[in-house]
């Protein structure tokens, strides 16, 4: 053994005090440091916001991105008290700023519903910061701090009378701690919106000091709900046909325990839950979830049963059936809630299952009675979920694949690779015969496979689950993963434990109908094999648009900005004159080409598809893939920078 070895002792030990251990460990306080990790810090400092505003005083709420990736985070709350803390002797402003799990969150008279429950909110965002400045607005004063990388650079002090009241928080994410600081705009705005729906009444603001529009003004959006819920479920349904008038509108109390649900049924095949917990969102549901999800199925089923509008039907309807084409918010405010660790994915209490599903239970009950128009509607359509679930089934059953590495039963237009290893084995899922052709020639077979597609794969978004496994091209996808679709208590679980390819590269043209089959191949991805995504398995390839080449030199780009830099470069240089050749198609290139572009490792850009914020994935999916036409054209004309036309 070493000498440092021998020599552990009671010296080894580290204490890590005050947020020396945040900025020592910050993954265990804000998940990553990452871009997620990053935007997080903006939620911990908004959190306090809005529990400031489930308390009763506050009514607007600011948010402004600063040249520098700085963010200020305002409010018009009561403002965090300055006075001395009796057992710490220094300001309870400076101890809510630089004390971990210190807050007005743990006394029940302070906040009766807390989403910042576990208290290092602000106080981690001011040991990630490189600078933090806080001011307080309260009782007619103004008082303010200043802390670097969490450490007051002073007191407390006053600093000036002030007529308002509230919390100002502007700070710096420290360029030590975080791999990149830039804040997506978009990011905010959605969760932004999501509050302001979950909190009807509450005024928010995004300003983004960094663009400035046509009038010189700041870019700028505001954020307020009068209806709640039911206008969340409006907004994310507007790609989708409505099936009843108006959604279905729950609110309830019971045990200190606030209910609100708003759920819309739509033509569609898929079902959509979001929920939260004292406006967190819960990813992974809970008790809340499952107290809605038993409802639905109870009250549904005794309306079906006692008309006896399932009497003829040979075989038994699923929880499932009740809730396909179903679009709902469940969201609960809990004095005490106890969350399966610090991401707070899924709730724990186990007695909202029960409070929930009584609450949801009451008005489903009425509304079926009073709705009889609608609710023949609804329960013909659970009629006809039952139906395609019992013909999905067996349609499954005769694509999974029964052994993932004997070959047996393979796509015949699979090319695999040799490596059985799904670690470093990848598949190119490829746009038409002639590029896959081409894909084959030039890949790397010891771990690169290949699996062309013809033409345009389903829209699965408007297609019924059976439908898809009759499809050529998607029974071939799933085949050539290895993946499986299982029921398990009722919902439909990918089960990816037989993935054969840990990358999964989409390969397309790049032109409008490129694209076009890429979001059809994500949509069916996002909607049958989520996971996939959610676990990084999913890339998208970036073939270049154009080669620009003089003489013997010839350079790829990859967008019009780097072609007119190639054509510049080569132009000062002198001599013969810009080839320029416009790949149209990824069969244009030779397999030289297009695996030095588009598949070497060691020179390829691959685009990870990842997702930020599924439910407003959930809703651009729909949009851009479902029946309604002009919330497409118009989120179309919003985004596009700019149309590729070939002509």
């Amino acid at each position: 053994m070493s000498d440092k070895q021998q020599n552990y002792g009671a010296d080894n030990i580290q204490a890590l005090e005050g947020l020396e251990a945040v900025r020592k460990r910050p993954g265990m306080y804000i998940g990553s440091t990452d871009t997620k990790g990053l935007h997080h810090l903006v939620w911990e400092v908004v959190d306090n916001s809005i529990d400031e505003h489930l308390a009763g005083h506050c009514s607007h709420i600011d948010v402004v991105i600063h040249e520098g990736e700085s963010i200020t985070v305002k409010d018009n709350g009561r403002g965090i008290p300055v006075d001395m803390h009796a057992k710490l002797k220094k300001s309870a402003l400076e101890v809510v700023m630089t004390v971990l799990h210190a807050g007005g969150k743990f006394d029940k008279d302070s906040y009766k519903v807390s989403g910042g429950l576990h208290g290092v909110g602000v106080s981690c965002v001011n040991a990630l910061s490189s600078h933090l400045k806080v001011v307080v607005d309260r009782e007619g004063k103004k008082y303010a701090q200043e802390y670097r990388k969490g450490k007051p650079q002073e007191d407390v002090k006053e600093i000036g009378v002030s007529e308002a009241n509230g919390t100002t928080v502007t700070f710096t994410p420290d360029e030590e701690i975080f791999d990149e600081l830039n804040y997506k705009y978009e990011v905010l705005a959605n969760r932004l919106r999501e509050l302001a729906y979950l909190n009807s009444g509450l005024n928010l603001s995004l300003i983004d000091e960094r663009v400035k529009e046509e009038d010189g003004s700041f870019k700028k959006q505001t954020f307020y709900s009068e209806g709640g819920l039911k206008e969340f479920v409006k907004y994310l349904d507007e790609g989708r046909t409505p099936l009843i008038v108006e959604p279905i509108h729950v609110t309830g109390r019971e045990e200190n325990v606030e209910v609100e649900v708003a759920m819309q049924y739509n033509t569609g095949y898929q079902e959509h839950i979001f929920s939260f917990v004292n406006n967190i969102k819960t990813r992974e549901g809970g008790t809340h979830v499952n107290g809605f999800r038993r409802a639905v199925s109870r009250e549904f089923k005794k309306y079906g049963d006692d008309n006896g509008m399932f009497s003829k039907l040979k075989f038994n309807i699923s929880s499932e059936d009740f809730r396909e084409g179903l679009t709902s918010v469940v969201s609960v405010k809990v004095p005490e809630p106890q969350f399966k660790g610090q991401t707070k994915g899924e709730l724990g209490n186990s007695e909202v299952t029960g409070i929930v599903s009584r609450a949801v239970g009451e008005v489903l009950k009425y509304y079926l009675e009073e709705n009889k128009d609608q609710a023949k509607r609804i329960i013909e359509k659970v009629i006809i979920a039952a139906t395609a679930r019992h013909a999905a089934r067996k349609a499954r059953e005769a694509v999974q694949r029964k052994n993932v590495l004997a070959g047996g039963g393979l796509p015949g237009k699979l090319s695999d690779c040799s490596s059985k290893d799904p670690v470093e084995s990848e598949i190119f899922l490829v746009e038409g015969d002639s590029a896959g052709g081409t894909a084959k020639q030039g890949r790397d077979r010891n771990f690169q496979a290949i699996l062309p597609l013809r033409g345009k794969i389903l829209n699965v978004e408007k297609a019924l689950e059976y439908k898809i496994y009759e499809n050529e091209e998607i029974k071939n996808m799933f085949t050539a993963l290895g993946v499986t679709i299982e029921e398990k208590e009722g919902a439909r679980v990918l089960n990816i434990d037989k993935l054969r390819y840990y990358k999964i590269v989409i390969m397309c043209d790049a032109d409008v109908d490129g694209s076009h089959i890429v979001t059809l191949i994500l949509t069916f991805f996002f909607r049958y094999m989520i996971p996939l995504i959610e676990q990084g398995h999913i890339y998208i390839a970036a073939p270049p648009l154009y080669q620009v080449s003089k003489g013997k030199q010839s350079v790829y780009c990859w967008d019009e900005e780097e072609r007119a830099q190639a054509v510049e470069t080569f132009r000062k240089n002198g001599g013969a004159d810009p080839k320029i050749q416009r790949y149209k198609g990824l069969g244009e290139m030779n397999a030289d080409q297009l695996w030095e572009t588009t598949m070497d490792p060691d020179t390829r850009i691959l685009r990870q598809v990842t997702i930020d914020d599924a439910l407003e994935a959930d809703r651009v999916f729909s949009m851009l893939m479902g029946d309604e036409v002009p919330p497409r054209r118009q989120f179309i004309e919003e985004n596009a920078k700019y149309a590729n036309i070939d002509v």
